[in-house]
């Protein structure tokens, strides 16, 4: 496992929370969250994965920290993406149950006894699904849109009203880290993965501030990303389109065949034309869907990490990192 290493400690709950934006957020987050989790055990530990937050949240985590022992703070070296931020708290937390959610108060932390209830009954997985999202038009149609686009090329059923908002037991999540894809989502892994799912239908609040770092350019490089990188189907779909496309050729060259020697009809430069720049075109597109493809195992073929950290507050490998800190500084 990708988290082998990882310090054991006596963490009932651990909380994974991405941080990008929403600065103002995180103290009410981590009030509402402290007295949710409390209810629960006070066995738990909140994690903040800064993903080089724009509006310095990391001062903020920092603080929060500093007061409280059950939050632990991790900031990464530069900006990875939502899914690796996510992806670095789960490599680090400690927790028998693992809660996911996003850090804009869009998902209700009284919502997680709820979840922890439901997780209990002997689940593995639990998704929490939201019944009226709270979000754009655009972005509700533009998400529905992938997820059937996604259920084509995977030949999987998915239900765009769950998120990223869940609970998942230790060993589920060991396996997800174990996966060092560099094109990730967590839902879709999750459901690959397979274990004993179940669900739990929750409030969706508006955002506590601002609005969503994911503009419609971000989602389709993303939806393109995860497409391109769990199933080979379009390519295959390139194939038969390369077949029909002949196939269609072959039944206009035998029909003008024949009209030439029937009709006399002179042949005209406009449809020749046309149809060379039909062609061209999807050789070109098709071209670019197996440039993707190879681009996605160049990738990963690099064997990078997929993040990097910068520090980590109260966390088990903090000490460790200011004592070779100190180390450094007495070798100088």
């Amino acid at each position: 496992m990708a988290n082998a290493g990882r310090k054991k400690r006596d963490i009932l709950i651990s909380v994974v929370i991405p941080v990008y934006g929403c600065k103002k957020a995180i103290p009410e987050l981590h009030r509402r969250l402290s007295e949710s989790l409390s209810s629960i055990s006070d066995k738990y530990e909140i994690i903040y994965s800064n993903d080089a937050c724009p509006q310095d949240s990391w001062s903020e985590i920092s603080r929060i920290c500093d007061e409280d022992k059950h939050a632990v703070g991790i900031e990464m070296a530069r900006n990875f993406g939502q899914m690796k931020a996510i992806l670095a708290g789960l490599d680090h937390s400690s927790g028998k149950y693992i809660v996911v959610m996003d850090c804009d108060l869009q998902d209700r932390p009284e919502e997680i006894p709820k979840l922890y209830a439901k997780i209990r009954e002997g689940n593995d997985i639990v998704f929490a699904r939201r019944a009226n999202r709270k979000d754009s038009a655009m972005k509700v149609f533009v998400s529905n849109m992938f997820y059937k686009l996604y259920e084509y090329a995977s030949d999987t059923d998915y239900d765009g009203t769950i998120s990223n908002f869940s609970m998942v037991r230790r060993r589920v999540i060991d396996y997800y880290c174990s996966m060092r894809e560099q094109s990730r989502s967590y839902v879709i892994y999750l459901k690959w993965l397979g274990f004993r799912q179940a669900y739990v239908d929750v409030e969706h609040n508006e955002r506590f501030e601002g609005k969503s770092s994911y503009n419609f350019k971000k989602r389709m490089n993303m939806a393109i990303d995860i497409l391109t990188s769990q199933s080979d189907k379009i390519l295959r779909l390139t194939v038969k389109l390369g077949f029909a496309i002949t196939l269609l050729s072959l039944l206009a060259v035998i029909f003008l065949v024949v009209q030439y020697f029937t009709i006399q009809v002179a042949p005209g430069w406009t449809s020749t034309i046309a149809v060379s720049c039909l062609i061209c075109g999807l050789l070109l597109m098709s071209n670019g869907i197996v440039g993707t493809y190879v681009g996605n195992i160049f990738m990963q073929t690099k064997g990078r990490p997929l993040y990097v950290i910068r520090q980590i507050k109260n966390g088990p490998e903090s000490e460790d990192e200011e004592s070779s800190d100190e180390d450094e500084g007495e070798e100088e």
